[in-house]
């Protein structure tokens, strides 16, 4: 069995600043790309960031040049450095992972169960 924990999320001031972890854990082979997508209330789920294994990084339009997505491959672990956020990036954040358990199993996405950020002006 494969899960992610996010951790966090909370209440956090605009223009202040809030860091998102998440952790992979279980039956674990490989990991590739890690990411971040929200859903914003009456919005579609979004991407956030992703994070490939070699390092390259793509981020929505909207959080460009304020959040910054980092991982340790070490501790299998994804993070999320949220700088200026603003009341539009209120959401549950949702981290994501595609992950192979086996040498020989196909990838697949894992999800986390959300964790809630609201930014109050």
């Amino acid at each position: 069995q494969v899960q992610l924990v996010e951790s966090g999320g909370g209440l956090v001031q605009a223009g202040g600043s809030l860091r998102l972890s998440c952790a992979a854990s279980g039956s674990i082979f490989s990991i590739n790309a890690m990411g971040w997508y929200r859903q914003r209330p009456g919005k579609q789920r979004e991407l956030v960031a992703l994070i490939r294994s070699g390092g390259t990084t793509s981020y929505g339009d909207s959080v460009k040049g304020r959040f910054t997505i980092s991982r340790d491959n070490a501790k299998n672990t994804v993070y999320l450095q949220m700088n200026s956020p603003e009341p539009e990036d209120t959401a549950v954040y949702y981290c994501n992972a595609a992950i192979r358990i086996t040498r020989y199993s196909t990838i697949r996405d894992y999800w986390g169960p959300g964790t809630q950020v609201t930014v109050s002006s």
